[in-house]
């Protein structure tokens, strides 16, 4: 099958889009594992200041 430069050069381009954010959506996955929060943990409100 003849595969020219610019076929070759899009399916490259596809899977590194593809390779970039799977690693994004596996770093996100694993930082959302290691920061749970801990029972009892509110991060949205500090108590003390209004709203």
């Amino acid at each position: 099958m003849y595969m020219d430069t610019v076929v070759v050069a899009g399916i490259l381009t596809v899977l590194l889009i593809l390779g970039f954010f799977g690693g994004v959506g596996a770093f996100v996955a694993y930082d959302m594992k290691r920061r749970k929060p801990k029972a009892g943990d509110r991060e949205t409100r500090t108590p003390g200041k209004p709203a």
